[in-house]
C-alpha cells in the first residue's frame, strides 16, 4: 500500500537554519531514505517552498477566489511529504519515527494511505 507521510514543522524555524544545520539535517534524512530507495519503496519526496510562496483557491457558495498564502494560520505548516510503499501501517509508522529522530526540533508526521487514481486503470 502506498502511504503519504506529510511533514509538519514551524517553517520560520526550518527556513532559518544555517547552511551547516540544513546540510547536517539533510544528510541524516538521506540516510533514513536510502534503504527504502534501494528497495524500490520510496516514491516522490518533496520539500515545499514557504507558505509565503503559496496561492490558495478557496471554494465557497459563489465563484472560487484566489488568494495569496496558505489556507489557514497555524503553528505548524506542511513543509514536505514522502510517498512510500509499505505492506503495513506499522512499517509507515516506523519510517516516520526514523524521520522524526533525524529531524531536529519539534514537528509532526501525518501518515495517510493513498488512493491512487490512474485514468483508464483500476484505482489502487
Amino acid at each position: 500500500m502506498l502511504y503519504a507521510i506529510l511533514c509538519y514543522n514551524d517553517e520560520d524555524t526550518v527556513f532559518a537554519w544555517s547552511k551547516e544545520q540544513e546540510d547536517a539535517t539533510m544528510a541524516r534524512l538521506i540516510a533514513v531514505q536510502e534503504p527504502l530507495a534501494k528497495a524500490g519503496k520510496l516514491g516522490p519526496v518533496a520539500r515545499l517552498m514557504p507558505t509565503t510562496a503559496a496561492t490558495t483557491l478557496r471554494k465557497g457558495k459563489n465563484e472560487p477566489i484566489v488568494i495569496d498564502g496558505p489556507f489557514a494560520e497555524t503553528k505548524e505548516q506542511l513543509l514536505g511529504f514522502y510517498v512510500v510503499d509499505f505492506e503495513t501501517l506499522d512499517e509507515a509508522i516506523g519510517f516516520s519515527k526514523e524521520l522524526a529522530a533525524a529531524n531536529p526540533g519539534a514537528g509532526s508526521y501525518e501518515i495517510r494511505p493513498l488512493y491512487v487514481f490512474r485514468p483508464g486503470a483500476v484505482a489502487t
